[in-house]
């Protein structure tokens, strides 16, 4: 994509960017929303739904809806079955840009809450906690992306994004880029925050914070991590785990 580019006027993310939830109370205090991932096929899993999936006594998607409802007032679920994730109580918006994959869904997110700042997660981190999460968006209101880094590499997937975060990601989508962090880190003239490994380490005392469940296998560990780590996973402290 070269610098300067910008989209056409009927260019169909154009026409999606003006979508808005109308739940939502865009007076809210914060001007922040939360959205959940939820679109994957989860092949590696024989197809189950990852978000409901039980680590301890609630499933993957209840712990993070737990956690996020005690820092924002208006979350959202991407996904492309509605059905599936009706009974939550939260709006369920569908991937706006056909194969586009996870990409896709973080387009859609940060550009379906209608609020300046979207913070975003994926539905198969069963270990983030409120205090981690609050300091990503403390971090998050001066700069477009707050991005965490760990030693594995960028979690663009568990990130907060300003509005024109969106627009910039949705020029990527374009220019037939698909690859999240190449798009986040490739996109012209954002603002990115790192979070690197010692700024992370207060809130990952246990080393399970990103730990995202992807195969069989990783679900029998996160089970064993829940039962060594208790209930006090579910939802993290105003202040880094001790």
């Amino acid at each position: 994509m070269q610098a300067g580019h910008e989209q056409a006027a009927d260019s169909p993310l154009i026409h999606f960017s003006v979508i808005r939830l109308e739940a939502f109370d865009h007076s809210d205090r914060r001007m922040w929303s939360a959205a959940i991932l939820a679109g994957g096929r989860a092949r590696r899993l024989g197809g189950r739904d990852k978000a409901a999936l039980h680590v301890g006594p609630s499933a993957i998607l209840e712990r993070q809806l737990a956690i996020l409802r005690t820092i924002v007032d208006r979350i959202l679920i991407v996904a492309n079955d509605d059905a599936r994730y009706a009974g939550y109580g939260v709006p369920v918006v569908r991937d706006a840009v056909r194969g586009a994959g996870a990409l896709g869904g973080l387009y859609t997110a940060i550009r379906a809450t209608g609020t300046p700042r979207t913070l975003v997660i994926a539905c198969d981190l069963p270990f983030l906690t409120s205090a981690f999460l609050s300091r990503l968006i403390a971090d998050g209101h001066d700069v477009d992306v707050v991005l965490p880094r760990t030693s594995d590499g960028f979690q663009p997937l568990c990130a907060t994004y300003s509005d024109r975060a969106g627009v910039k990601l949705g020029l990527e989508i374009e220019a037939g880029v698909r690859k999240v962090i190449d798009a986040v880190r490739g996109a012209e003239g954002l603002v990115i925050r790192e979070l690197g490994p010692d700024d992370l380490a207060p809130y990952d005392r246990h080393g399970a914070l990103f730990f995202n469940v992807n195969t069989p296998d990783d679900y029998a560990r996160a089970i064993d991590v829940e039962a060594r780590l208790g209930s006090s996973s579910v939802v993290g402290s105003p202040e880094p785990d001790a």
